[in-house]
């Protein structure tokens, strides 16, 4: 029954009542008392007092005395870094081990109490000792990705919202060459892929970063057929940050971004990372300038042929019957002689001839 009313309904119920207990016989008393244990849930006796306006003597409760003093919290801190800040649960069997290899080679001299209050502290105690610093030195960095406003003032673009675009509207991707581990720097290729014609072209990044990604972009439309109209990009940081947003704003480019986790919303370009730079490059890993370098000089003979002599197929409609899908295809051209079929470009600009890719070191 006590649990039913809270606390402050008790004490307005003590107010309310408290006149007419006290100014009531003895039967009114009775019935009012049992009306209240049952309804407030109080002991009898402690009914009686409160109704009578007793004050009840409240034992003061001592300062308990500190067991673990900024001395163990100190000398815990520096264990911990030195177990390469693992969690309360794995520190407390380590720590006779990693104290006792710390004073065999003079890195580390406890007092005695300080030190057998340390090995006597559990597993909880160990992590809120040690949550303020952590707290301090916040947690290791996380991957480089968008931030949630620049996400935000991104349009999503799906697959299925290309239709038919005019040459000019691209899908950009980027493609690691690590070698298997992620571990320090190494080269990326920037992958572009025109989405009317299939015009492919690459670029080698020494590093992964906004500003080289925007000179990539800049170098290209001097050497493009056409000119960039929109850009779509994963929600990699590399593409969704201010710099990037900013330059396509001002160059008047339509910026978008496909949906997380959704590889099929940039098939057009995800196909070409495997059949232009994987094919090429393979899965090696490539470290700095000097490997860049040659990546560039590789790609620069490459958009000749990728671009002028490999004929591709494109899907011209999709027919779904049952469970069975029917596509057809146009006949198979390059992307220059789709350029060239192209109403959106009366000529094809003589830049093409050129050097075309690099690097951006």
């Amino acid at each position: 029954m006590g649990k039913k009313i809270s606390g402050a309904t008790r004490v307005e119920l003590v107010k309310a009542i408290g006149e007419r207990y006290g100014a009531g016989s003895r039967a009114d008393k009775v019935c009012i008392l049992d009306e209240f244990v049952a309804v407030t849930g109080y002991h009898r006796k402690h009914a009686i007092r409160i109704l009578s306006g007793q004050e009840l003597q409240r034992k003061t409760r001592r300062a308990r005395k500190r067991l673990y003093d900024e001395a163990v919290r100190e000398a815990l801190v520096v264990l911990w870094e030195a177990s390469d800040r693992i969690c309360g649960k794995r520190l407390k069997p380590l720590l006779p081990t990693l104290l006792g290899a710390l004073e065999g080679h003079n890195h580390m001299q406890l007092d005695q109490a300080v030190r057998s209050r340390l090995l006597a502290a559990s597993a909880a105690t160990i992590d809120r000792m040690l949550s303020p610093t952590r707290a301090a030195v916040g947690r290791r960095r996380a991957p480089v990705g968008a931030k949630p406003a620049i996400r935000r003032s991104v349009p999503v673009r799906t697959f299925a919202d290309w239709k038919d675009p005019a040459p000019g509207y691209l899908e950009a991707d980027l493609v690691v060459h690590c070698g298997g581990s992620v571990a320090g720097s190494f080269v990326h290729t920037l992958t572009l892929t025109d989405i009317a014609s299939g015009w492919t072209e690459c670029v080698a990044l020494v590093v992964r970063e906004g500003a080289l990604v925007v000179e990539a972009l800049e170098q290209l439309q001097t050497t493009m057929p056409f000119p960039l109209r929109g850009l779509d990009t994963d929600n990699g940081g590399e593409f969704l940050n201010d710099t990037v947003l900013k330059y396509c704003t001002e160059q008047k480019i339509e910026f978008t971004r496909s949906r997380p986790y959704r590889k099929n919303d940039q098939a057009w370009v995800e196909q070409k990372n495997g059949s232009v730079v994987r094919r090429l490059v393979g899965y090696g890993r490539l470290e700095g300038i000097p490997a860049a370098a040659v990546l560039s000089r590789l790609y620069a003979a490459s958009r000749l042929f990728v671009n002028f002599f490999q004929p591709s197929f494109k899907l011209a409609e999709k027919t779904r019957v049952g469970a069975r899908v029917i596509k057809r295809y146009h006949p198979p051209a390059t992307p220059c002689a789709r350029l060239i079929a192209s109403a959106e470009i009366p000529s094809l600009p003589m830049t093409v001839r050129g050097s075309g890719s690099g690097s951006l070191l």
